[in-house]
């Protein structure tokens, strides 16, 4: 069963709906649970920790969105696991993720975000004509002579403004380290 259809019919109230949730999120759902409570309490426990997140999936089924509600469960298990250890006196395991440097995938997204805001702050910075001609020109890909038309300027002046705009978009870059 599709989990849309699931959702609508745990909105009604109908039990096969959290059955098929079930079926399809209990290993997830118990994955979570034990990889948080490990040797600090029983199996039974664990179970107990499991199903307390679907009847919490079953009572909040009004909030459950179709493609999240992976997420949905994986949180609300890791926090009715967390509060199970301290219920029982336990301290909180150390996340194995906290140690972790982010992969080298997220630092280059990252890194690349950085480069494209200040690539934008330094476009910014040009003035109104010089920027609307280099964003047509590189951003739009407009070639020099339909720019020269739409804006009535000689191509040589499209031309130069481009250059000059280049040249201060070096030295705004090499002043904040970019290049």
């Amino acid at each position: 069963m599709r989990e849309e259809k699931a959702i609508r019919l745990m909105r009604n109230k109908d039990p096969d709906g959290l059955k098929a949730l079930m079926d399809r999120y209990i290993p997830y759902v118990s994955a979570i649970v034990w990889s948080i409570l490990r040797s600090a309490m029983t199996v039974e426990d664990a179970e107990e920790v499991a199903s307390d997140v679907f009847l919490a999936a079953w009572e909040q089924a009004d909030d459950l969105q179709t493609g999240k509600v992976k997420a949905w469960l994986g949180a609300v298990a890791r926090n009715k696991a967390k509060n199970a250890l301290r219920s029982a006196g336990h301290d909180l395991p150390l996340e194995e993720d906290v140690l972790e440097l982010p992969d080298d995938s997220a630092l280059e997204r990252m890194e690349r975000r950085e480069e494209a805001l200040l690539v934008r702050q330094a476009v910014d910075s040009l003035p109104p004509r010089d920027r609307e001609i280099f964003l047509r020109h590189y951003y739009y890909a407009q070639p020099i002579s339909d720019i020269s038309r739409e804006m009535r300027m000689p191509e040589a002046t499209v031309k130069t403004r481009l250059r000059r705009g280049r040249m201060k978009l070096k030295e705004y870059l090499i002043g904040r380290d970019l290049f």
